[in-house]
């Protein structure tokens, strides 16, 4: 499966007219795409034209976080290091013309004969979100039904349906329209008629769950994405424990298993039962001083128990809630380049000694996957019910 955009942009387009500032962007980027399909088709039948567009629009053109870390300068955090921007606008231009740049691609892709028998669509990255009042007795109830509705429809409608309303039923949801309005971009007739199931496949990046909190106080004065969906979010602790599940003193994010079987039932019931390919999930940590110890670092039991967790999950939403799920990638093989993290976040199943020659160490959640897919869960594991 090869992603044929992450997030880099030639400079030379950013220098030239702003990258996806502009439109100009999708005849670029429908160009490189067909040449990927045409050197690469016939060996590579999956494909992604997009990975994260609500990562890459919001994080890099409304808070400033990511590159290229345009921003206005009232953004909390990063509006200081912001030194142009428009928060609340670029966003969701840069999103519009992913989104038609998409639809170009799919539609070069469907026309290319070497690529015949393949699957195109877009890796998004949703996190799932439970109601902010959630006491500890509302917790463990609500831990007993397997079935519940989204109490936070709205802010996924921000985060999810973005990029997959528009690929699935051609236009943007209506929520976003209603409270984005003359900010949020227009498709024509024609576009919404190109985007429509426009994707093969649902990609998703699964990491953690949030809780959800309406925020109603906001400044028109100082528009910006978060302001536009009305919701802020939070990790939320009962008791000096979170009230999801666990946070180890390392993992950078809330571990919920749960959170990923209720997302992929929204996108079931909400989408039509589409294909989904479950693109990234996967555990990180920040190991601090403890970064260079093999010892620390190689016994990541915390991972390992995380990968089981989503794994059952996830075979409750297949087998049980009967969703279409058909391929798994776990983040990542090794330790690598977090982004403006850079090599703190150690998110692999392989240690690397970035101060040895790069040197690689298996660590034990390696080891139990590698053997979980070669023979399934062991016997112990099913009779402790570790799983």
């Amino acid at each position: 499966m090869v992603t044929i955009f992450h997030w880099d942009t030639p400079q030379d387009l950013e220098d030239e007219y702003g990258g996806f500032l502009s439109d100009r962007i999708i005849k670029d980027y429908t160009e490189y795409a067909n040449f990927t399909f045409q050197e690469y088709g016939h060996k590579v039948k999956h494909w992604i034209t997009f990975n994260e567009p609500w990562v890459f629009s919001r994080a890099g053109y409304d808070i400033g976080k990511k590159a290229p870390g345009r921003c206005s300068k009232y953004i909390k955090e990063h509006g200081e290091l912001c030194h142009a921007g428009r928060s609340g606008f670029e966003t969701y231009i840069v999103s519009h013309n992913l989104l038609l740049a998409h639809a170009d691609a799919v539609e070069a892709f469907r026309s290319c004969e070497k690529c015949k028998g393949g699957k195109i669509g877009i890796a998004h990255s949703p996190a799932w979100f439970e109601p902010h009042e959630l006491s500890q007795e509302e917790h463990e109830e609500h831990e007993k039904h397997e079935e519940h509705e989204s109490p936070a429809a709205h802010l996924i409608d921000f985060i999810l349906g973005w990029h997959l309303n528009p690929t699935t039923h051609g236009d943007y949801p209506q929520s976003m329209k209603d409270h984005v309005g003359h900010r949020l971009p227009k498709f024509t007739e024609a576009q919404k008629q190109k985007l429509k199931n426009s994707a093969d496949f649902v990609g998703i990046n699964y990491y953690t769950s949030l809780f959800a909190l309406h925020d109603e106080e906001h400044d028109p004065l100082k528009p910006s994405w978060q302001s536009d969906s009305l919701i802020d979010w939070e990790p939320r602790y009962v008791d000096r424990f979170s009230a999801f599940n666990s946070k180890p003193d390392f993992a950078r994010v809330e571990v919920y298993a749960n959170g990923l079987r209720s997302l992929l039932k929204y996108i079931k019931d909400k989408y039509n039962n589409p294909e989904i390919i479950i693109t990234e999930n996967g555990y990180g940590e920040d190991l601090g001083e403890h970064d260079t110890s093999l010892v620390v670092a190689l016994s990541d039991e915390h991972r390992k128990y995380y990968i089981q967790k989503h794994l059952l999950s996830l075979n409750q939403a297949i087998c049980e809630d009967k969703i279409n799920v058909t391929g798994y990638f776990l983040w990542s093989l090794m330790d690598n380049f977090e982004w403006q993290d850079g090599y703190n976040a150690r998110f692999g199943l392989y240690y690397v000694d970035y101060k040895n020659n790069l040197t690689r160490h298996e660590k034990k959640s390696a080891q139990w996957y590698s053997n979980f897919l070669l023979t399934g869960p062991s016997e112990s594991e099913l009779e402790h019910d570790e799983l």
